[in-house]
C-alpha cells in the first residue's frame, strides 16, 4: 500500500476515494504537481489504448482539426500514460494520440503515473463522459463494465459519474436491443430517445423492422412511441382471443415495467431475472430489502 501511495500520490489517492471523481480535477492535479523533468517524450508506437477504454467510434472530423492545429502548434497539454509490459497504456488524452499520428507525429509528450486496473476504468469512462459523448450503447456498456468489475450498486454508479439513478437505468435497458439495433445505435442512425422506446418491445424482429423504418424514413421519436404502443396493443389483443396460459400475466407486466428486468409468474411462484449481483442490489433496493 505504501509504494502505491508513493507512485500515485497522497492527493490522487484522496481524489480517487471520493464518491464522485471529476476529470477535470484528477487532470489539474497531475500537471499542477508534476515536476518539469517529468514530462518525457514518448513514442507514438509504444502506446496502446486504455484496454478499458469503452468508446470504438471517434468523431473523423474533429480528429482531422485537432491534427491540423497539433500540426502547426503542436501538443500543448502531455498526455497522461501508465508503464506496462510493452510500452505504455493511455490513461488519458486518446483523441490527441490519434490526433498526433494523423498530424504524422512520431513522439508525444507524456507524464507517466501508476494506475491501477479499477482507476483506470474509471478515468477511461470519464474522459469520454466528461469530454465527449459517447454514444447510447458505448455508455451502457461502460456503465455495465464498472458495475461488474468495480462491484457497485447502480446508486454509488450514479454518484461516482454524476448522472441520475434513472438515467443509468434508462441506458443499461438499451443492451437489451438486438446487436443489428445496437450497431445502428452506435452509429448514431438511431438516436437514444429512438432506442429507449424499442427496449420496451419485447419482439426482436419487431424492433428490427421499426429500427429500419427510423432509418430509412427519418421517422421522429414521438411517431415511434405510436408505432411501439401499437404494436403492444395488437399483441396483446392476440394474445386475448388465444388461450391463455398464464392468468397473471398483466402482474408480470407491472412487475417488468416496475423493476425494468425478465419477470415471470407460474405456478405460484414468482421469478424475478437479474444479470449481475449489483442488478440483484438494485432490485433489492428498489423493493426495500436490505440486507
Amino acid at each position: 500500500m505504501e509504494s502505491k501511495k508513493k507512485a500515485l500520490g497522497t492527493g490522487l489517492e484522496q481524489l480517487f476515494n471520493n464518491e464522485n471523481l471529476d476529470l477535470q480535477t484528477f487532470e489539474k492535479h497531475i500537471y499542477d504537481t508534476a515536476k518539469k523533468d517529468e514530462i518525457v517524450e514518448i513514442d507514438l508506437d509504444e502506446l496502446r489504448a486504455n484496454p478499458y477504454q469503452p468508446r470504438v467510434v471517434f468523431d473523423d472530423k474533429a480528429l482531422n482539426e485537432l491534427a491540423l492545429s497539433i500540426k502547426e502548434h503542436g501538443v500543448f497539454q502531455p498526455i497522461i500514460v501508465k508503464k506496462s509490459i510493452k510500452g505504455y497504456e493511455i490513461i488519458a488524452g486518446e483523441r490527441r494520440v490519434r490526433a498526433s499520428k494523423l498530424a504524422g507525429k512520431k513522439k508525444i509528450p507524456a507524464l507517466i503515473r501508476d494506475l491501477n486496473d479499477e482507476q483506470m476504468m474509471e478515468i477511461a469512462l470519464l474522459e469520454n463522459l466528461q469530454r465527449e459523448n459517447l454514444s447510447a450503447i458505448e455508455e451502457a456498456k461502460a456503465y455495465k463494465s464498472m458495475l461488474d468489475k468495480l462491484h457497485l450498486t447502480q446508486e454509488q454508479l450514479s454518484i461516482k459519474v454524476g448522472k441520475s439513478r434513472s438515467h443509468i437505468t434508462n441506458i443499461l435497458g438499451l443492451l437489451r436491443l438486438p446487436k443489428d439495433v445496437q450497431k445502428l445505435v452506435v452509429q448514431k442512425k438511431i438516436s437514444m430517445g429512438h432506442a429507449r422506446v424499442l427496449s420496451k418491445l419485447e419482439d426482436d424482429e419487431k424492433i428490427k423492422e421499426i429500427a429500419k423504418k427510423i432509418v430509412e424514413d427519418n421517422i421522429p421519436v414521438r411517431d415511434v412511441e405510436s408505432l411501439a404502443n401499437h404494436t403492444e396493443k395488437k399483441n396483446k389483443n392476440m394474445r386475448r382471443k388465444q388461450p391463455s396460459e398464464n392468468e397473471y400475466k398483466y402482474v408480470e407486466e407491472l412487475l417488468k415495467e416496475k423493476l425494468d428486468t425478465k419477470v415471470r409468474v407460474k405456478d405460484n411462484k414468482i421469478e424475478i431475472g437479474f444479470t449481475n449481483v449489483a442488478d440483484l442490489n438494485r432490485i433489492l433496493d428498489m423493493i426495500n430489502v436490505k440486507e
